[in-house]
């Protein structure tokens, strides 16, 4: 089969990459030229390990290739997987369909090839797969058969090419069984490995990403919403998340305390989730909801209370390291990411903050151009009054007091993500602050 994959950016640049690693013949297109020539030459405007090298590889082999012209996949695709973004809408909380509608559009009125199925990947309100079903089927051209399924993305930033090709499981929402056969064909190879395929209807496939995430950020903030507890009677969070995580129906994934969670994924996917069910007259079905957003960003203000308490209540003029911009290591993605809101927090409150990422200086820099972004560890921590680590790349993981006693000005650190040994910190002489942890000061 011959598959387009619509819009290039994270999620299409990567099934598109894929899906040629898979054996098919690709066509990825976006409205973008500077961003099809760019993947046209194997670069990324983003980081994802592994991506690169895969878009090189198969842009080489002739399996892939990249076009602004719609009307190239019209007469040739036989799946056409929509990949375009969903984000916030300007000024709400509910999810942006623009980019949804316009592909899906656009696509229908260039398809001349009868039998070919349109995927939905993006993440999208439920009901947004049954009305595009009738606007596929009202703007498609005469005499064309076309369909529609919805298959959603579970990719995790730093991971994606793993999690496309060998996937935990596929879910996909169809109308008919020649629809989802055609699908069983796309993922021939995964479902050889036995990958679990979970068939369904347009609805519960909507839900199921939506589901996951807002699952995943209840743990984190469940976790986080405790370190209130552990950092005002004592005890050890850490040790907690291990002793409640032995459970099996508990797990000890994501029920790591600290600054919060962020993203491109998370925090929208809840809200969105939130003003959906509010439409459906469902207020209080995911009300809940609204405490874990809370918890999460008392978290970012938590971070910044315990900076202040290790500088006496005054950061003016203080010089503080801030170690980790992105919302996570393995990505450059700094959208609603704690380390930056912690950093620009900082420099609000008067503080001289200057900031180190491995991958993400560039992105937060556009965002927030005020602050002042290092090429390294070592100018970040030089002379710094307090160093906060509030993204847990492994170059941070791996500090040791030592590594930094000789650069600093003075020996505090916070540690946002609980990712350090307090103990040997504390015995080397430093004040040592963690979330979760008492601070005596």
């Amino acid at each position: 089969m011959n598959i387009s994959v619509i819009g290039t950016g994270y999620l299409g640049a990567t099934h598109a990459a894929c899906m040629a690693e898979l054996g098919f013949d690709v066509i990825g297109v976006d409205v973008d030229p500077e961003k099809i020539d760019s993947l046209s030459r194997g670069e990324l405007p983003f980081h994802e390990p592994g991506l690169p090298e895969l878009i090189r590889k198969h842009v080489d082999s002739g399996r892939l290739r990249f076009t602004t012209d719609m009307s190239e996949v019209g007469a040739w695709g036989d799946v056409h997987f929509i990949a375009v973004g969903t984000p916030q809408v300007k000024g709400g909380t509910g999810a942006d369909l623009t980019y949804v509608d316009a592909a899906t559009t656009s696509l229908v009125r260039s398809i001349t090839k009868s039998g070919a199925l349109i995927v939905g990947k993006s993440t999208v309100p439920v009901g947004t797969a049954a009305r595009l079903y009738d606007l596929v089927q009202q703007q498609k051209n005469p005499g064309v058969e076309l369909s529609l399924a919805w298959n959603p993305e579970f990719l995790r930033e730093g991971f994606a090419v793993e999690d496309t090709l060998r996937p935990d499981r596929l879910v996909v929402g169809t109308r008919t069984e020649a629809d989802e056969a055609k699908l069983r064909e796309v993922y021939a190879e995964a479902l050889g490995r036995d990958t679990p395929w979970v068939s369904t209807d347009f609805e519960t496939a909507e839900l199921v990403k939506v589901a996951a995430n807002a699952f995943l950020a209840t743990k984190i903030s469940f976790i986080n919403a405790f370190a209130e507890v552990t950092e005002t009677v004592g005890g050890d969070i850490s040790t907690l998340a291990d002793a409640i995580g032995f459970d099996d129906r508990i797990g000890r994934k994501f029920l790591n305390a600290g600054v919060g969670f962020g993203g491109g994924c998370l925090p929208k996917d809840i809200r969105a989730l939130q003003t959906r069910v509010a439409e459906l007259g469902l207020d209080h079905s995911m009300k809940f909801l609204d405490e874990i957003d809370q918890i999460n960003l008392r978290r970012r203000k938590k971070a910044v209370a315990r900076a202040f308490e290790l500088l006496d209540q005054d950061v003016v003029g203080k010089k503080i390291a801030v170690l980790g911009i992105t919302f996570k290591p393995l990505s450059d993605d700094v959208r609603d990411a704690p380390g930056l809101d912690v950093a620009a927090r900082l420099f609000n409150a008067g503080a001289d903050v200057q900031v180190y990422d491995p991958e993400g200086n560039k992105n937060a820099a556009k965002r927030y151009p005020r602050l002042g972004y290092v090429d390294s560890l070592t100018e970040a921590v030089k002379d710094a009054e307090l160093v906060v680590l509030t993204t847990e790349w492994n170059e941070f993981k791996a500090l040791t007091p030592a590594d930094l006693q000789d650069l600093v000005a003075a020996k505090r650190f916070v540690d946002a993500r609980n990712v350090l040994p307090a103990a040997e910190w504390e015995a080397a002489g430093w004040t040592f602050a963690q979330l979760g942890r008492k601070f005596n000061g």
